[in-house]
Protein backbone atom coordinates (compact mmCIF):
# COMPACT_ATOMS: atom_id res chain seq x y z
CA UNK A 1 0.00 0.00 0.00
CA UNK A 2 0.68 3.72 -0.56
CA UNK A 3 -1.26 6.09 1.41
CA UNK A 4 -0.44 9.45 2.18
CA UNK A 5 -3.97 11.73 2.05
CA UNK A 6 -3.66 12.69 5.63
CA UNK A 7 -2.09 14.65 7.97
CA UNK A 8 -0.73 11.94 10.53
CA UNK A 9 1.00 9.35 7.56
CA UNK A 10 3.75 7.83 8.61
CA UNK A 11 6.96 10.17 8.36
CA UNK A 12 4.73 12.84 6.70
CA UNK A 13 5.64 10.85 3.43
CA UNK A 14 2.95 7.71 2.94
CA UNK A 15 1.68 4.86 4.94
CA UNK A 16 3.19 1.57 3.14
CA UNK A 17 2.55 -1.41 6.17
CA UNK A 18 -0.91 -0.16 7.45
CA UNK A 19 -2.49 2.98 7.59
CA UNK A 20 -2.19 5.05 10.96
CA UNK A 21 -5.82 5.36 10.72
CA UNK A 22 -5.91 1.63 11.28
CA UNK A 23 -6.25 1.04 7.30
CA UNK A 24 -5.15 -2.30 6.27
CA UNK A 25 -3.07 -3.02 3.29
CA UNK A 26 -5.77 -5.00 1.39
CA UNK A 27 -8.26 -2.65 2.13
CA UNK A 28 -5.89 0.45 1.34
CA UNK A 29 -5.19 -1.20 -2.25
CA UNK A 30 -9.28 -2.32 -2.78
CA UNK A 31 -10.08 1.60 -2.13
CA UNK A 32 -7.31 2.40 -4.64
CA UNK A 33 -8.69 0.01 -7.46
CA UNK A 34 -12.28 1.27 -6.78
CA UNK A 35 -11.45 4.95 -7.36
CA UNK A 36 -9.32 3.81 -10.34
CA UNK A 37 -12.82 2.14 -11.45
CA UNK A 38 -14.41 5.67 -10.60
CA UNK A 39 -12.41 7.77 -12.80
CA UNK A 40 -13.11 5.07 -15.85
CA UNK A 41 -16.61 5.92 -15.37
CA UNK A 42 -16.02 9.64 -15.19
CA UNK A 43 -13.76 9.29 -18.25
CA UNK A 44 -16.90 8.06 -20.13
CA UNK A 45 -18.96 10.76 -18.08
CA UNK A 46 -16.93 13.83 -19.24
CA UNK A 47 -17.07 12.11 -23.01
CA UNK A 48 -20.94 11.66 -22.62
CA UNK A 49 -21.16 15.25 -21.57
CA UNK A 50 -20.61 16.52 -25.53
CA UNK A 51 -24.06 14.37 -26.47
CA UNK A 52 -25.84 15.66 -23.17
CA UNK A 53 -25.33 12.36 -21.81
CA UNK A 54 -25.83 12.89 -17.59
CA UNK A 55 -26.98 10.35 -14.95
CA UNK A 56 -27.78 11.29 -12.18
CA UNK A 57 -27.48 7.95 -10.38
CA UNK A 58 -24.24 7.40 -11.78
CA UNK A 59 -22.85 11.17 -10.78
CA UNK A 60 -24.21 10.29 -7.21
CA UNK A 61 -22.57 6.58 -7.20
CA UNK A 62 -19.55 8.85 -7.82
CA UNK A 63 -19.57 10.71 -5.36
CA UNK A 64 -20.84 8.51 -2.40
CA UNK A 65 -18.07 6.35 -3.30
CA UNK A 66 -15.29 8.66 -3.39
CA UNK A 67 -16.94 9.96 0.45
CA UNK A 68 -15.99 6.25 1.31
CA UNK A 69 -12.50 6.13 0.75
CA UNK A 70 -11.64 9.50 2.91
CA UNK A 71 -9.94 9.18 6.00
CA UNK A 72 -11.55 6.83 8.68
CA UNK A 73 -14.64 6.20 6.55
CA UNK A 74 -14.93 2.63 5.68
CA UNK A 75 -12.56 0.31 6.37
CA UNK A 76 -14.90 -2.53 5.32
CA UNK A 77 -13.03 -4.98 2.44
CA UNK A 78 -16.37 -6.62 1.80
CA UNK A 79 -17.52 -3.43 0.89
CA UNK A 80 -14.96 -2.74 -1.04
CA UNK A 81 -15.12 -5.37 -3.71
CA UNK A 82 -19.15 -5.19 -4.04
CA UNK A 83 -18.42 -1.11 -4.47
CA UNK A 84 -15.94 -2.18 -7.21
CA UNK A 85 -18.00 -4.81 -8.84
CA UNK A 86 -21.08 -2.02 -8.94
CA UNK A 87 -18.75 0.76 -10.61
CA UNK A 88 -17.76 -1.84 -13.39
CA UNK A 89 -21.76 -2.38 -14.13
CA UNK A 90 -22.38 1.33 -14.22
CA UNK A 91 -19.37 1.92 -16.39
CA UNK A 92 -20.90 -0.09 -19.35
CA UNK A 93 -24.08 1.29 -18.82
CA UNK A 94 -22.30 4.73 -19.42
CA UNK A 95 -19.89 3.60 -21.57
CA UNK A 96 -22.91 1.47 -24.09
CA UNK A 97 -24.66 4.84 -24.03
CA UNK A 98 -21.83 7.70 -25.00
CA UNK A 99 -20.76 5.20 -27.86
CA UNK A 100 -24.40 4.74 -29.36
CA UNK A 101 -24.80 8.53 -29.32
CA UNK A 102 -21.19 8.59 -30.32
CA UNK A 103 -22.31 6.66 -33.45
CA UNK A 104 -25.26 8.49 -34.43
CA UNK A 105 -24.03 11.95 -34.07
CA UNK A 106 -20.29 11.34 -36.10
CA UNK A 107 -21.45 8.55 -38.17
CA UNK A 108 -18.39 6.51 -37.28
CA UNK A 109 -17.14 4.12 -34.30
CA UNK A 110 -15.12 5.71 -31.55
CA UNK A 111 -11.51 4.67 -32.29
CA UNK A 112 -10.20 7.45 -29.81
CA UNK A 113 -7.50 6.50 -26.98
CA UNK A 114 -9.15 5.11 -24.02
CA UNK A 115 -7.29 4.96 -20.67
CA UNK A 116 -6.78 1.95 -19.21
CA UNK A 117 -8.98 3.25 -16.29
CA UNK A 118 -11.99 2.97 -18.48
CA UNK A 119 -11.63 -0.07 -19.69
CA UNK A 120 -10.36 -2.45 -17.17
CA UNK A 121 -12.75 -5.13 -16.73
CA UNK A 122 -12.87 -7.74 -13.50
CA UNK A 123 -14.07 -10.97 -14.14
CA UNK A 124 -14.87 -12.31 -10.59
CA UNK A 125 -13.92 -11.60 -6.77
CA UNK A 126 -10.27 -13.42 -7.45
CA UNK A 127 -9.67 -11.07 -10.19
CA UNK A 128 -10.49 -7.99 -8.27
CA UNK A 129 -8.26 -8.83 -5.31
CA UNK A 130 -5.52 -9.53 -7.74
CA UNK A 131 -5.81 -5.96 -9.22
CA UNK A 132 -5.93 -4.44 -6.11
CA UNK A 133 -2.23 -6.08 -5.20
CA UNK A 134 -0.44 -4.03 -8.32
CA UNK A 135 -1.64 -1.08 -7.28
CA UNK A 136 -4.39 0.29 -10.25
CA UNK A 137 -3.83 3.91 -9.90
CA UNK A 138 -1.31 3.98 -7.51
CA UNK A 139 0.29 7.52 -6.68
CA UNK A 140 4.49 6.02 -7.17
CA UNK A 141 3.30 5.06 -10.91
CA UNK A 142 3.87 8.87 -11.74
CA UNK A 143 7.61 9.74 -12.14
CA UNK A 144 6.53 13.39 -12.05
CA UNK A 145 6.78 13.99 -8.69
CA UNK A 146 5.45 17.87 -9.51
CA UNK A 147 2.68 16.33 -11.82
CA UNK A 148 1.95 13.69 -8.78
CA UNK A 149 1.70 15.92 -6.27
CA UNK A 150 -0.82 18.26 -7.90
CA UNK A 151 -2.92 15.32 -8.83
CA UNK A 152 -3.17 14.01 -5.22
CA UNK A 153 -3.70 17.31 -4.18
CA UNK A 154 -6.80 17.51 -6.65
CA UNK A 155 -8.34 13.96 -5.73
CA UNK A 156 -8.00 14.70 -2.23
CA UNK A 157 -9.87 18.30 -2.38
CA UNK A 158 -12.22 16.00 -4.24
CA UNK A 159 -12.65 13.80 -1.88
CA UNK A 160 -13.76 16.64 0.54
CA UNK A 161 -15.95 17.86 -2.17
CA UNK A 162 -17.44 14.35 -2.26
CA UNK A 163 -17.58 14.56 1.57
CA UNK A 164 -19.99 18.16 1.68
CA UNK A 165 -21.90 17.15 -1.46
CA UNK A 166 -23.03 13.53 -0.23
CA UNK A 167 -24.56 15.60 2.98
CA UNK A 168 -26.31 18.18 0.61
CA UNK A 169 -27.88 15.42 -1.45
CA UNK A 170 -29.23 13.81 1.41
CA UNK A 171 -31.20 17.01 2.10
CA UNK A 172 -32.18 16.78 -1.72
CA UNK A 173 -29.91 19.83 -2.63
CA UNK A 174 -27.70 18.92 -5.82
CA UNK A 175 -26.15 20.88 -8.90
CA UNK A 176 -25.29 18.98 -12.38
CA UNK A 177 -22.19 21.14 -12.45
CA UNK A 178 -20.59 20.24 -9.25
CA UNK A 179 -21.11 15.99 -10.02
CA UNK A 180 -19.72 17.50 -13.89
CA UNK A 181 -16.75 18.80 -12.44
CA UNK A 182 -16.09 15.83 -9.78
CA UNK A 183 -16.22 13.55 -13.48
CA UNK A 184 -13.91 16.34 -15.15
CA UNK A 185 -11.66 16.28 -12.06
CA UNK A 186 -10.95 12.77 -11.88
CA UNK A 187 -10.77 12.08 -15.59
CA UNK A 188 -7.87 14.96 -15.61
CA UNK A 189 -5.96 12.85 -12.80
CA UNK A 190 -5.37 9.92 -15.67
CA UNK A 191 -4.48 12.30 -18.44
CA UNK A 192 -1.02 12.13 -19.39
CA UNK A 193 -1.04 15.43 -21.40
CA UNK A 194 -1.54 17.95 -18.73
CA UNK A 195 1.05 19.89 -17.64
CA UNK A 196 2.22 21.21 -14.68
CA UNK A 197 0.25 24.61 -15.40
CA UNK A 198 -2.68 23.02 -16.54
CA UNK A 199 -2.99 21.02 -13.18
CA UNK A 200 -2.37 24.18 -10.74
CA UNK A 201 -5.55 25.62 -12.88
CA UNK A 202 -7.42 22.30 -11.56
CA UNK A 203 -6.53 22.63 -8.15
CA UNK A 204 -7.29 26.51 -8.22
CA UNK A 205 -10.85 25.04 -9.71
CA UNK A 206 -11.24 22.57 -7.13
CA UNK A 207 -11.59 25.46 -4.26
CA UNK A 208 -13.44 27.37 -6.70
CA UNK A 209 -15.85 24.53 -6.74
CA UNK A 210 -15.88 23.70 -3.16
CA UNK A 211 -17.06 26.97 -2.36
CA UNK A 212 -20.02 26.09 -4.67
CA UNK A 213 -20.57 22.75 -3.07
CA UNK A 214 -20.36 24.60 0.52
CA UNK A 215 -22.74 26.89 -0.30
CA UNK A 216 -25.18 24.39 -1.82
CA UNK A 217 -24.57 22.58 2.02
CA UNK A 218 -25.11 25.65 3.99
CA UNK A 219 -28.30 26.22 2.25
CA UNK A 220 -29.55 22.61 2.66
CA UNK A 221 -29.19 22.64 6.19
CA UNK A 222 -30.40 25.85 6.75
CA UNK A 223 -33.49 25.36 4.77
CA UNK A 224 -33.72 21.80 6.02
CA UNK A 225 -33.35 22.15 9.92
CA UNK A 226 -33.62 26.48 9.95
CA UNK A 227 -30.88 28.97 9.80
CA UNK A 228 -28.36 28.12 12.80
CA UNK A 229 -28.81 30.06 16.06
CA UNK A 230 -26.83 30.95 18.77
CA UNK A 231 -27.46 27.98 21.72
CA UNK A 232 -26.37 26.69 24.63
CA UNK A 233 -25.26 23.58 24.69
CA UNK A 234 -25.54 21.00 27.85
CA UNK A 235 -22.48 18.48 28.40
CA UNK A 236 -23.80 16.55 31.45
CA UNK A 237 -26.39 13.68 31.01
CA UNK A 238 -29.39 11.97 31.73
CA UNK A 239 -31.11 9.04 33.96
CA UNK A 240 -32.28 7.25 30.28
CA UNK A 241 -30.67 5.10 28.27
CA UNK A 242 -28.81 6.87 25.29
CA UNK A 243 -27.89 6.28 22.04
CA UNK A 244 -24.54 8.50 20.79
CA UNK A 245 -24.47 10.26 17.06
CA UNK A 246 -20.82 10.70 15.67
CA UNK A 247 -20.31 11.89 12.42
CA UNK A 248 -22.13 14.80 10.21
CA UNK A 249 -25.02 13.88 8.73
CA UNK A 250 -28.01 15.89 10.08
CA UNK A 251 -30.33 13.90 8.18
CA UNK A 252 -29.72 10.73 9.93
CA UNK A 253 -30.30 12.65 13.25
CA UNK A 254 -33.38 13.90 12.10
CA UNK A 255 -34.61 10.51 11.91
CA UNK A 256 -33.55 9.19 14.70
CA UNK A 257 -34.72 11.78 16.73
CA UNK A 258 -38.65 10.71 15.24
CA UNK A 259 -37.92 7.08 15.69
CA UNK A 260 -36.91 7.62 19.40
CA UNK A 261 -38.89 10.90 20.57
CA UNK A 262 -41.40 8.46 22.91
CA UNK A 263 -39.34 5.39 23.56
CA UNK A 264 -37.13 6.63 26.74
CA UNK A 265 -34.49 6.96 24.94
CA UNK A 266 -32.00 9.95 25.19
CA UNK A 267 -30.18 11.09 22.26
CA UNK A 268 -26.63 12.74 22.55
CA UNK A 269 -24.31 14.14 20.07
CA UNK A 270 -20.36 13.31 20.12
CA UNK A 271 -17.13 15.38 18.40
CA UNK A 272 -18.58 17.09 14.94
CA UNK A 273 -22.36 16.27 15.62
CA UNK A 274 -22.43 19.08 18.64
CA UNK A 275 -23.58 21.91 16.17
CA UNK A 276 -26.58 20.37 15.44
CA UNK A 277 -27.87 22.13 18.51
CA UNK A 278 -27.54 25.09 16.86
CA UNK A 279 -31.06 24.41 14.39
CA UNK A 280 -34.37 25.17 15.18
CA UNK A 281 -35.70 22.28 14.14
CA UNK A 282 -33.56 19.62 15.37
CA UNK A 283 -33.53 21.68 19.49
CA UNK A 284 -37.18 21.47 19.39
CA UNK A 285 -36.55 17.69 20.31
CA UNK A 286 -36.71 16.79 24.24
CA UNK A 287 -34.90 14.09 23.62
CA UNK A 288 -31.64 15.65 22.26
CA UNK A 289 -30.19 15.73 25.14
CA UNK A 290 -26.73 16.92 24.82
CA UNK A 291 -22.94 16.67 23.63
CA UNK A 292 -20.88 13.92 25.32
CA UNK A 293 -17.40 13.73 25.05
CA UNK A 294 -14.81 15.48 22.50
CA UNK A 295 -13.40 15.52 19.32
CA UNK A 296 -13.28 11.84 17.00
CA UNK A 297 -9.86 10.66 18.11
CA UNK A 298 -10.78 10.37 21.87
CA UNK A 299 -13.71 8.10 20.93
CA UNK A 300 -12.58 4.46 21.70
CA UNK A 301 -12.78 5.96 25.87
CA UNK A 302 -15.79 7.43 25.30
CA UNK A 303 -17.69 4.92 23.74
CA UNK A 304 -16.77 3.00 27.22
CA UNK A 305 -17.90 5.54 29.41
CA UNK A 306 -21.24 6.03 27.11
CA UNK A 307 -22.66 2.76 27.79
CA UNK A 308 -25.63 2.84 25.33
CA UNK A 309 -25.39 2.06 21.33
CA UNK A 310 -22.58 4.71 18.87
CA UNK A 311 -24.15 5.60 15.33
CA UNK A 312 -21.67 6.41 13.17
CA UNK A 313 -23.14 8.62 10.32
CA UNK A 314 -19.70 9.20 8.26
CA UNK A 315 -16.30 9.67 9.28
CA UNK A 316 -14.81 9.89 11.23
CA UNK A 317 -14.41 5.94 12.70
CA UNK A 318 -11.64 4.42 14.65
CA UNK A 319 -11.26 0.78 14.45
CA UNK A 320 -12.96 -0.02 17.54
CA UNK A 321 -12.29 -2.79 20.13
CA UNK A 322 -13.82 -5.97 20.04
CA UNK A 323 -16.11 -5.59 23.44
CA UNK A 324 -17.56 -3.03 21.90
CA UNK A 325 -18.80 -3.80 18.03
CA UNK A 326 -21.94 -4.89 19.39
CA UNK A 327 -23.28 -1.27 20.47
CA UNK A 328 -21.57 0.02 17.09
CA UNK A 329 -23.58 0.68 13.94
CA UNK A 330 -22.64 2.34 10.83
CA UNK A 331 -24.82 3.72 8.55
CA UNK A 332 -24.12 5.96 4.61
CA UNK A 333 -20.28 6.01 3.80
CA UNK A 334 -19.42 3.97 7.18
CA UNK A 335 -18.45 0.08 7.36
CA UNK A 336 -16.24 -1.32 9.85
CA UNK A 337 -16.46 -5.85 9.14
CA UNK A 338 -18.09 -6.92 12.11
CA UNK A 339 -20.24 -3.81 13.12
CA UNK A 340 -23.96 -3.71 12.20
CA UNK A 341 -24.49 -1.43 9.04
CA UNK A 342 -28.04 0.23 8.58
CA UNK A 343 -28.83 0.70 5.18
CA UNK A 344 -29.56 3.89 3.40
CA UNK A 345 -33.17 5.18 3.22
CA UNK A 346 -35.96 4.18 0.58
CA UNK A 347 -37.01 6.93 -1.74
CA UNK A 348 -39.18 8.97 0.55
CA UNK A 349 -38.67 6.93 3.52
CA UNK A 350 -36.55 7.25 6.85
CA UNK A 351 -33.73 4.98 7.73
CA UNK A 352 -34.92 2.06 9.55
CA UNK A 353 -32.95 3.01 13.34
CA UNK A 354 -35.12 0.05 15.01
CA UNK A 355 -32.31 -2.02 16.00
CA UNK A 356 -30.23 0.72 17.16
CA UNK A 357 -33.24 1.83 19.07
CA UNK A 358 -33.67 -1.55 20.99
CA UNK A 359 -30.07 -2.31 21.64
CA UNK A 360 -30.29 1.25 23.38
CA UNK A 361 -33.09 0.33 25.95
CA UNK A 362 -31.31 -2.97 26.82
CA UNK A 363 -28.36 -0.56 27.84
CA UNK A 364 -27.28 1.13 31.37
CA UNK A 365 -27.25 5.21 31.15
CA UNK A 366 -24.37 6.84 30.08
CA UNK A 367 -21.78 7.17 33.05
CA UNK A 368 -21.17 11.24 33.68
CA UNK A 369 -17.36 12.60 32.18
CA UNK A 370 -18.37 16.35 32.73
CA UNK A 371 -21.02 18.79 33.27
CA UNK A 372 -21.49 22.66 32.16
CA UNK A 373 -22.51 24.23 29.25
CA UNK A 374 -20.86 25.39 25.70
CA UNK A 375 -21.99 28.22 23.77
CA UNK A 376 -22.05 27.84 20.20
CA UNK A 377 -24.16 28.61 16.48
CA UNK A 378 -22.19 31.80 15.28
CA UNK A 379 -22.55 30.87 11.76
CA UNK A 380 -22.79 33.53 9.48
CA UNK A 381 -26.32 34.85 10.02
CA UNK A 382 -25.76 34.61 13.09
CA UNK A 383 -22.34 36.90 13.12
CA UNK A 384 -23.84 39.29 10.80
CA UNK A 385 -27.60 40.13 12.57
CA UNK A 386 -24.97 41.63 15.19
CA UNK A 387 -22.49 43.05 12.62
CA UNK A 388 -22.92 46.32 13.83
CA UNK A 389 -21.71 45.86 17.23
CA UNK A 390 -18.57 43.41 15.63
CA UNK A 391 -18.00 46.38 13.64
CA UNK A 392 -18.13 49.47 16.23
CA UNK A 393 -16.09 46.67 18.31
CA UNK A 394 -13.11 46.61 15.58
CA UNK A 395 -13.18 50.38 15.06
CA UNK A 396 -13.00 51.03 18.56
CA UNK A 397 -10.23 48.93 19.09
CA UNK A 398 -11.75 46.43 21.32
CA UNK A 399 -11.73 43.71 18.88
CA UNK A 400 -8.24 43.95 17.32
CA UNK A 401 -8.05 40.78 15.65
CA UNK A 402 -9.91 37.79 14.45
CA UNK A 403 -7.94 34.43 14.12
CA UNK A 404 -9.50 31.65 12.02
CA UNK A 405 -8.42 28.62 13.83
CA UNK A 406 -11.02 25.65 12.12
CA UNK A 407 -10.29 22.44 10.96
CA UNK A 408 -9.48 19.19 12.73
CA UNK A 409 -8.10 18.02 15.63
CA UNK A 410 -6.24 14.34 16.03
CA UNK A 411 -4.17 12.63 18.37
CA UNK A 412 -0.65 13.86 18.10
CA UNK A 413 0.60 16.12 21.19
CA UNK A 414 1.90 18.48 18.21
CA UNK A 415 -1.81 19.61 18.31
CA UNK A 416 -1.42 21.09 21.95
CA UNK A 417 -0.08 24.07 19.87
CA UNK A 418 -3.79 25.10 19.20
CA UNK A 419 -4.39 24.67 22.74
CA UNK A 420 -2.15 27.06 24.17
CA UNK A 421 -2.12 29.76 21.20
CA UNK A 422 -5.83 30.05 22.53
CA UNK A 423 -4.86 30.34 25.99
CA UNK A 424 -1.99 33.12 25.02
CA UNK A 425 -4.10 35.29 22.52
CA UNK A 426 -4.38 38.60 24.50
CA UNK A 427 -8.12 39.49 25.12
CA UNK A 428 -8.82 41.87 22.23
CA UNK A 429 -8.57 38.70 19.64
CA UNK A 430 -11.46 36.32 19.08
CA UNK A 431 -11.57 33.15 17.32
CA UNK A 432 -13.48 32.12 14.37
CA UNK A 433 -13.74 27.95 14.58
CA UNK A 434 -15.41 25.75 12.81
CA UNK A 435 -14.26 21.82 12.63
CA UNK A 436 -13.21 19.21 15.75
CA UNK A 437 -10.55 21.61 16.13
CA UNK A 438 -12.53 23.15 18.51
CA UNK A 439 -11.96 20.69 20.96
CA UNK A 440 -9.08 21.95 21.56
CA UNK A 441 -10.25 25.47 22.95
CA UNK A 442 -14.02 25.77 23.21
CA UNK A 443 -13.58 24.40 27.12
CA UNK A 444 -10.97 27.26 28.35
CA UNK A 445 -12.88 29.86 29.77
CA UNK A 446 -11.58 32.78 27.51
CA UNK A 447 -14.29 35.23 28.38
CA UNK A 448 -16.23 37.79 26.34
CA UNK A 449 -15.65 41.14 24.35
CA UNK A 450 -18.23 43.41 25.34
CA UNK A 451 -20.77 40.61 25.05
CA UNK A 452 -19.14 39.14 21.95
CA UNK A 453 -17.19 35.75 23.24
CA UNK A 454 -14.03 34.83 22.16
CA UNK A 455 -14.46 31.78 20.50
CA UNK A 456 -17.22 32.00 18.02
CA UNK A 457 -18.00 28.55 16.61
CA UNK A 458 -19.90 28.41 13.23
CA UNK A 459 -20.22 24.53 13.45
CA UNK A 460 -19.08 21.58 11.94
CA UNK A 461 -15.86 21.35 9.72
CA UNK A 462 -18.77 21.04 6.73
CA UNK A 463 -20.03 24.93 7.77
CA UNK A 464 -16.29 26.17 7.16
CA UNK A 465 -18.09 28.40 4.44
CA UNK A 466 -19.50 30.64 7.46
CA UNK A 467 -15.63 31.53 8.14
CA UNK A 468 -15.45 32.72 4.71
CA UNK A 469 -18.87 34.39 4.34
CA UNK A 470 -18.08 36.35 7.95
CA UNK A 471 -14.78 37.71 6.01
CA UNK A 472 -16.18 38.74 3.05
CA UNK A 473 -19.19 40.69 4.37
CA UNK A 474 -16.90 42.21 6.95
CA UNK A 475 -14.59 43.14 3.63
CA UNK A 476 -17.55 44.63 2.26
CA UNK A 477 -18.55 46.61 5.24
CA UNK A 478 -14.91 47.89 5.72
CA UNK A 479 -15.16 48.86 1.78
CA UNK A 480 -11.70 46.90 1.27
CA UNK A 481 -10.60 45.91 -2.34
CA UNK A 482 -8.21 42.88 -0.76
CA UNK A 483 -9.91 40.36 1.80
CA UNK A 484 -6.65 40.34 3.26
CA UNK A 485 -6.35 44.01 4.53
CA UNK A 486 -9.14 42.82 7.24
CA UNK A 487 -7.85 42.57 10.81
CA UNK A 488 -7.61 38.14 9.86
CA UNK A 489 -5.10 35.88 10.55
CA UNK A 490 -5.99 32.29 9.63
CA UNK A 491 -3.88 29.54 11.63
CA UNK A 492 -5.65 26.40 10.50
CA UNK A 493 -5.19 23.02 11.80
CA UNK A 494 -5.75 20.27 9.12
CA UNK A 495 -5.82 16.30 8.99
CA UNK A 496 -8.13 14.63 6.21
CA UNK A 497 -9.67 15.94 2.86
CA UNK A 498 -12.47 17.67 3.79
CA UNK A 499 -9.57 19.80 5.17
CA UNK A 500 -7.76 19.74 2.27
CA UNK A 501 -10.80 20.81 0.23
CA UNK A 502 -11.44 24.09 2.76
CA UNK A 503 -7.94 25.34 2.03
CA UNK A 504 -8.21 24.97 -1.95
CA UNK A 505 -11.57 26.82 -1.33
CA UNK A 506 -9.73 29.53 0.84
CA UNK A 507 -6.94 29.81 -1.65
CA UNK A 508 -9.44 30.48 -4.44
CA UNK A 509 -11.04 33.65 -2.67
CA UNK A 510 -7.61 34.98 -2.60
CA UNK A 511 -6.98 34.30 0.90
CA UNK A 512 -3.48 34.58 1.84
CA UNK A 513 -0.33 34.09 4.55
CA UNK A 514 -2.48 31.32 5.95
CA UNK A 515 -0.67 29.63 8.77
CA UNK A 516 -1.32 25.64 8.42
CA UNK A 517 -0.51 22.89 10.63
CA UNK A 518 0.56 20.60 12.43
CA UNK A 519 2.71 19.97 9.34
CA UNK A 520 2.50 20.86 5.71
CA UNK A 521 0.65 18.16 3.87
CA UNK A 522 3.55 14.99 3.00
CA UNK A 523 1.62 14.72 -0.73
CA UNK A 524 3.03 18.61 -1.63
CA UNK A 525 6.98 17.87 -3.76
CA UNK A 526 9.15 21.05 -2.92
CA UNK A 527 8.28 22.64 -6.06
CA UNK A 528 4.76 22.59 -5.62
CA UNK A 529 4.93 23.62 -1.53
CA UNK A 530 7.33 26.46 -2.71
CA UNK A 531 4.72 27.74 -5.53
CA UNK A 532 1.67 27.70 -2.60
CA UNK A 533 4.37 29.81 -0.20
CA UNK A 534 5.46 32.18 -3.27
CA UNK A 535 1.85 32.95 -4.30
CA UNK A 536 -0.37 32.38 -1.82
CA UNK A 537 2.50 32.82 1.30
CA UNK A 538 0.96 29.39 2.87
CA UNK A 539 3.38 29.01 6.20
CA UNK A 540 3.92 26.32 8.87
CA UNK A 541 2.99 26.62 11.86
CA UNK A 542 6.05 27.44 14.90
CA UNK A 543 5.08 28.42 18.21
CA UNK A 544 2.89 29.62 19.98
CA UNK A 545 4.54 32.87 21.27
CA UNK A 546 6.22 33.38 17.98
CA UNK A 547 2.74 32.86 16.14
CA UNK A 548 0.65 34.81 18.52
CA UNK A 549 3.46 37.80 18.74
CA UNK A 550 3.16 37.61 14.31
CA UNK A 551 -0.39 37.68 14.06
CA UNK A 552 -1.30 39.90 16.48
CA UNK A 553 1.01 42.44 14.19
CA UNK A 554 -0.69 41.33 11.06
CA UNK A 555 1.51 38.71 9.94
Amino acid sequence: MFCHQCQETAKNTGCTIQGVCGKKEDVANLQDLFIWTLKGISFWGVLGKEFGIYDEKIAFFIDKGMFATITNANFSKPDFIDFIKQSCILRDELKTKVLTAYKDHKGTEFNGEVPECATWIYKDEEDILLKSSTGAGGWLEIEDEDKRSLKATIQYGLKGLCAYAEHAYQLKKHDREIFEFLMEGLAAIEDPTLSVDDLFALVIKTGQMGVKTMALLDQANNEGYGTCEISTVNLGVGAKPGILVTGHDLVDLHDLLEQTKDKGVDVYTHSEMLPAHYYPKLKQYDNLVGNYGNAWWLQKKEIETFNGPVLFTSNCIVPPRTEHMDRIFTTGAVGFEGCQHIPDRKEGEQKDFSKLIEKAMTCTPPEQIESGTFVGGFGHNQVMSIADKVIEAIKSGAIKRFVVMGGCDGRHKSRDYYSEVAAQLPHDAVILTAGCAKYKYIKQDLGDIGGIPRVLDAGQCNDSYSLAVIALKLQEAFELEDINDLPISFDIAWYEQKAVLVLLALLSLGVKGIRLGPTLPGFLSPNVANILIEKFDIKPISTPEADVAAMMAGN
